[in-house]
């Protein structure tokens, strides 16, 4: 049973969402290049400096509108699943369903986040952002002697949900690069994400299987 969050920690939480919508809301309507950090504090109420404590550019304030929360869902969906389902298969349906499941907001944002280099660095980005919670699920599942192995574990997983993200995201004509996008424009998504980061993860089973089978 999860304690729920103090003062404190319930108005960081709605000052990191009054900046991420406010900058959301400004990328649309002036376009991102025209959104400078002062006007997303502006628009929230705060100060720059305030801004400051909660992202670093105005990427990362816009993409986290489609972004927010998602490694704690991804940890929470995983925590749920039976004790009986491989850590593996509960991973990937996880994270799957947690980046494929959008609304119809987050596929407009998508569609913004395509259209600029720097929107599309800052989206993978976030893939990091999976670590942490994710490694605190996994070394639940292996008990305490598996916490290095939960750290490289969540490390892998965050790697091969980048990768994914990079093949969807590729432009035409640049089949086989990885991690460079080349010059601004839109970017269409090719092929099936989910597939994407099935492919991804699927070398990673073996690892999880055996580190579930090292477990007392």
């Amino acid at each position: 049973m999860t304690t729920p969050p103090g003062l404190r920690e319930q108005k960081k939480q709605a000052t990191r969402e009054a900046l991420r919508e406010a900058a959301l809301r400004l990328a649309v309507e002036r376009g991102p290049d025209q959104v400078r950090v002062e006007d997303i504090a502006e628009a929230a109420g705060v100060s720059p400096r305030t801004y400051n404590n909660y992202f670093a550019s105005r990427e990362q304030a816009i993409v986290a509108a489609v972004t927010a929360d998602r490694e704690a869902r991804i940890a929470a969906a995983i925590a749920a699943r039976p004790a009986g389902v491989r850590l593996a298969e509960a991973i990937t349906e996880a994270v799957i369903q947690q980046y494929t499941n959008t609304s119809e907001r987050d596929s407009e944002v998508l569609l913004l986040i395509t259209s600029r280099t720097a929107l599309r660095d800052a989206f993978l980005d976030t893939t990091a952002e999976i670590e942490p919670p994710l490694t605190a699920v996994i070394a639940q599942r292996l008990g305490d002697t598996g916490a290095q192995t939960a750290r490289v574990l969540a490390a892998s997983v965050a790697a091969a949900v980048r990768i994914a993200l990079e093949g969807w995201l590729r432009p035409a004509g640049t089949a086989g690069a990885t991690g460079s996008f080349g010059a601004a424009g839109l970017v269409v998504p090719s092929g099936s994400l989910s597939d994407q980061l099935r492919a991804a993860l699927a070398p990673l089973a073996p690892a999880f299987d055996a580190a579930e089978r090292r477990t007392p």
